[in-house]
């Protein structure tokens, strides 16, 4: 504590300082900063990556139709190209997808196995959103066209996959179609007993078809915006590491 003349008048003034820290601790400072900052930027890049892809899902509609095949065999990369495919579909196989995230009313998607003509494996056609009742029941399914048929539509990686309690429901039920709150495409060329490729058709819309062809990509839980709030929180933690480091080795001898 120094004193000063103020107006005449002598007063106390408190010197504040900092003392040097011990290296662990600049050490630990230095690392735990680093840290936030990277996951930071990871965070920032994560909301920037999904932003991509939903201008580019939201762009797919506009595209010009391709062949399934070329599209195969070149790689779809992050886009969602629109592809026409021939084949037939397995009529008496249909997975239902409980309480998908539409509108917010209840109901199922309906997810079909398609067999590609000149394809050993499997493509899996979500034919869209089926609702349900005013009493809660899911209305009845229409059949699936018999014989050789012609699709469009785009082709979307798989819905999200997460725990399900008791493990694989497809695997314990033996009767068509097959529920389960979330549909893991190992499970089903398990329960097909055929590869199916990594991603599915998505069906073009069709105002005669009692499905509802609203498609969009799924990031309900992790919206960019949400990705960007975290990222502020770990810079917000880096910077706390840095006061905490200033606050704890002040000179307190000096005050």
């Amino acid at each position: 504590m120094e004193w000063r003349q103020y107006n005449g008048r002598r007063v106390a003034h408190v010197v504040m300082g900092l003392r040097r820290p011990p290296w662990w601790a600049m050490v630990l400072t230095a690392a735990g900063m680093l840290l936030f900052v990277r996951l930071g930027i990871w965070q920032l890049h994560r909301a920037s990556y999904k932003e991509e892809l939903l201008r580019h899902y939201a762009q797919a509609a506009s595209e010009p139709v391709r062949d399934f095949r070329s599209v195969v065999d070149t790689g779809a990369g992050a886009g969602f190209p629109r592809v026409k495919v021939s084949g037939r579909y397995l009529v008496d196989r249909m997975y239902l997808l409980d309480n998908p995230n539409h509108d917010r009313r209840g109901g199922v998607e309906v997810f079909a196995p398609f067999a590609v003509d000149g394809e050993s494996r499997l493509l899996l056609v979500d034919q869209g959103f089926l609702a349900a009742d005013s009493s809660g029941r899911t209305l009845q399914l229409p059949p699936l066209p018999p014989g050789e048929v012609s699709l469009q539509g785009i082709y979307v990686p798989p819905p999200p996959v997460g725990f399900e309690m008791g493990g694989n429901a497809l695997a314990r039920q033996q009767q068509w179609p097959k529920n389960s709150i979330y549909l893991d495409l190992t499970q089903v060329a398990q329960d097909l007993g055929h590869a199916v490729y990594p991603r599915v058709l998505a069906l073009d819309a069709d105002p005669a078809s009692i499905y509802v062809r609203v498609h969009q990509l799924d990031f309900s839980s992790m919206p960019p915006a949400r990705h960007r709030a975290y990222a502020f929180q770990w810079f917000a933690f880096a910077i706390a590491a840095l006061v905490i480091l200033l606050v704890v080795n002040r000179d307190k001898s000096r005050h």
